[in-house]
């Protein structure tokens, strides 16, 4: 069976990362979660009060702690900087409120995308973001685009963070995405869009299943 590269792009808790994971493990492939290596360069950034004018001290410090993922025992995914695990860390409020700006950064993003293309090379590998299809993996066979709505998106994050013990606001979560939103869209360097190649899915009112389900039927065509 030939190996391909799926791309999964779509706005902040559009589905992309629990979908791409499914699809991995249904079809032996490897995920490659390119949002937590944005959050762990902001997380630097918070961690050590970088600001805008301090991008070689980011990278630096990334090249020093180098992002890196582990399986654990129950097929989850462990975020690493270094040897720092960072998976929760990178998931609170003041990441997500400042990763926009971070991850705007054209030397960060360079940096990272370049990583992320060594990584699919050789295929058989499930991407998601904001920029996959556009930027980092342009050649991939398949390229899907979700949608959903803010008020959707807004209900999945506050359940998300509930149940990682995160205490969340629900009308603020709804602003925060929306904000977002708007930033990552406006943004200069690879502002979130759709491929024209893309398949674009709305996924409002569509449970994780039914957005599996879709994107596989459409992966396996291609593989078949």
């Amino acid at each position: 069976m030939k190996a391909i590269k799926i791309a999964i792009d779509g706005p902040a808790s559009s589905g992309k990362s629990t979908v791409a994971k499914i699809i991995a493990k249904n079809l032996g492939y490897t995920y490659l979660d390119t949002g937590a290596m944005y959050r762990s360069a902001t997380y630097i950034a918070l961690k050590y009060d970088f600001t805008e004018s301090d991008v070689h001290k980011i990278l630096s410090t990334l090249e020093k702690n180098p992002i890196s993922f582990k399986k654990t025992s129950d097929g989850s995914q462990e975020v690493y900087l270094g040897e720092e695990n960072v998976t929760l860390a990178i998931r609170q409020n003041d990441v997500t409120n400042n990763v926009s700006w971070v991850s705007a950064i054209a030397e960060i993003r360079e940096e990272l995308v370049r990583q992320q293309r060594r990584i699919a090379k050789n295929g058989a590998i499930i991407m998601d973001g904001r920029d996959i299809g556009t930027v980092v993996l342009p050649d991939a066979e398949l390229k899907i685009f979700l949608i959903a709505s803010v008020e959707e998106r807004a209900q999945r994050r506050y359940k998300e963070n509930l149940e990682k013990g995160i205490e969340s606001d629900f009308e603020r979560l709804k602003d925060e995405i929306a904000s977002r939103d708007y930033k990552d869209s406006h943004r200069q360097v690879s502002p979130l869009k759709a491929a024209d190649d893309a398949i674009i899915f709305d996924t409002t009112g569509i449970d994780i299943q039914g957005v599996v389900k879709f994107i596989q039927e459409k992966a396996e065509k291609l593989l078949t």
